[in-house]
């Protein structure tokens, strides 16, 4: 395999023998594909907006599998990768289920008075810390005895329709805003005495979660009030604690424009001022599957739509505009937990397909609305007791990896610059704003310069999970620094073949008890793959050139360690 990647890498300019392996494309023969990337055209630096996670269910993290995965996260980026979840503040002795967790943090003795448990949270943000991993805290949901209407507290949800009802007393405001004030400064004080007050100040706070749909049982203008004596709080615990929000649903519509407005003008009943704080400004943006023809079908074009919205909408306010922004869910579509089959794209390649793709649009709608993009939110963890491979929207099954997690960890490996980067294959935004990629695919790609070190993201994506040809890439290099002479390149791939446990658990006969042997094969397989390299790469007059196959669903890292200069 090596003996004919060199030969493939030698002859830069011929027809070239795929770089991975792979078997005919179902979908015919392959269509050509011309990338170019320009190492003399850097187009801004390469931000780790990648490395924020999160989940609806915080006691996950304290679990076997949940510390695994948290490990394997926290090592992509160590001290820069967060973890968000709902929760935090719920009532309850710890005990996860889909969609609600708890951590008992406030209850009040029999005079009504504040009674606070630092055990269940401490865990979760220990296991957080002990992983590399920060906490992205989310100031919610209202403790039972804070809340104006805590009967039924506890909801009866389930993943599959009817839900059943999900907005019970946890989502309704609080019975005293004073006492909710003073809950955030407990608990920031208690934080900074455990963890230090350089950590803390590395956090980000923010208050509730999607508060303009059913999260939030209370009015808008009560709203408005429980961020300001919440961040009030906060501050004075920690007065450079970076606080923020309100993490609507969507590009957040009215209530949003009214969020901003209340930032800038409105009275703030917990300082007796005018305004409120926000070091950063948070939206979701999720996209739109469907199931049609017996396939499933993805809606990029509804995810890219939210964040244009939501990214003009900051953009529009002149005092605003230059905050950090974070989209704190930015997902595939709306719900972890939830089974069907519309959701069947979580398991495989679709799903990493998808994320690389929608990566990229992100940083291209961020540039084009001249916002602060700081961070994009993978509402993805890992759920215990359920099936493997159950269907939910998780980056790992029962300590198996899936193959989503491996777009994750190329993202890791790019840093430096971000490159201007090319492609004839890649279907261009404003279009897939209009009709998402329903045509031609999207074959697409991403460059970093870091030092010595290019690296090439590139993609095979199309909105319908069905079969089509492969694309033969011809990835030209140019003004390459340094020396003349051969340079080290090795190439990563996520395919049917690579990267993807979720394959080989189907041809093991898709075991819901599988043997040592098997689980050992799985776990083996969720890994990402480098099929072929370190191999060597002719550098001639600053340029060179490569040629690969890239499967439909595909997703790829070339990285390319160039000779240092004479």
């Amino acid at each position: 395999m090596i003996a004919r990647l060199r030969a493939c890498l030698i002859l830069p300019f011929a027809l070239a023998a795929p770089l991975a392996a792979a078997e005919p494309a179902a979908g015919g023969a392959a269509f050509p594909v011309a990338i170019r990337v320009d190492a003399a055209q850097a187009v801004g630096d390469w931000k780790p907006v990648w490395s924020f996670f999160g989940a609806d269910e915080p006691n996950y993290a304290t679990m076997p599998n949940g510390r695994r995965l948290l490990a394997e996260l926290g090592g992509l980026r160590p001290g820069h990768v967060y973890f968000r979840a709902h929760n935090l503040l719920t009532t309850g002795d710890g005990t996860p289920a889909l969609k609600w967790g708890s951590t008992n943090v406030y209850t009040e003795d029999a005079q009504g008075r504040p009674v606070y448990h630092w055990a269940i949270i401490d865990g979760i943000f220990d296991a957080c810390l002990a992983s590399g991993v920060r906490p992205y805290v989310e100031l919610g949901f209202m403790p039972e005895a804070l809340s104006v209407h805590p009967a039924p507290y506890r909801h009866a949800w389930r993943p599959v329709p009817p839900h059943g009802e999900l907005f019970t007393g946890w989502a309704y405001p609080p019975k005293d805003y004073a006492k909710w004030g003073d809950l955030a400064y407990e608990l920031v004080r208690h934080c900074v005495g455990r963890y230090g007050r350089a950590e803390v100040e590395s956090w980000w706070w923010e208050v509730w979660n999607e508060p303009n749909i059913g999260y939030w049982q209370g009015t808008p203008g009560e709203w408005h009030r429980l961020y300001d004596f919440a961040v009030a709080g906060v501050r004075r615990a920690l007065p450079t604690a970076r606080v923020g929000g309100p993490h609507t649903a969507g590009s957040g519509g009215a209530f949003m424009d009214g969020f901003l407005r209340h930032l800038q003008q409105g009275a703030n009943p917990a300082t007796g001022g005018t305004g409120a704080p926000a070091d950063f400004l948070a939206f979701h943006a999720k996209g739109q599957p469907e199931f049609v023809d017996g396939h499933v079908r993805m809606g990029l074009r509804a995810q890219l739509r939210t964040l244009d919205e939501g990214f003009r909408k900051i953009a529009t306010e002149p005092a605003l505009r230059g905050r950090p922004v974070i989209i704190g869910e930015s997902d595939p579509e709306g719900c972890a937990a939830c089974l069907g089959p519309e959701l069947g794209y979580r398991s495989g390649t679709m799903y990493s397909s998808y994320t690389a793709a929608s990566y990229a649009r992100h940083l291209l709608l961020a540039d084009r609305d001249g916002v602060n993009l700081q961070g994009m939110l993978t509402w993805a963890f890992e759920f215990e007791d359920q099936p493997f491979f159950a269907g939910q929207r998780a980056l790992a099954t029962n300590g198996i990896d899936l193959p989503v997690l491996n777009v994750f960890r190329l993202l890791s490996r790019m840093g430096g610059r971000r490159l201007a980067a090319a492609s004839t294959g890649e279907v261009p935004l404003d279009a897939i704003l209009r009709e998402g990629v329903r045509g031609a695919p999207d074959v697409g790609a991403l460059a970093t310069l870091d030092g010595r070190r290019l690296c090439v993201l590139a993609w095979h994506y199309h909105d319908d999970d069905v079969p089509g040809p492969d694309a033969a890439v011809t990835l030209a290099l140019d003004h390459l620094p340094g020396a003349a002479g051969p340079a080290g390149v090795s190439r990563y791939v996520i395919d049917r073949d690579h990267s993807n446990a979720f394959t080989v658990w189907q041809r093991l006969g898709s075991p819901q008890s599988p043997s040592g042997e098997q689980y050992a094969a799985l776990v083996a397989a969720g890994a990402l793959a480098a099929p072929e390299g370190p191999a060597a790469l002719p550098v001639a007059g600053g340029a060179a050139t490569i040629h690969f196959l890239l499967a439909r669903q595909a997703v790829t890292l070339v990285v390319i360690d160039l000779p240092a200069a004479p």
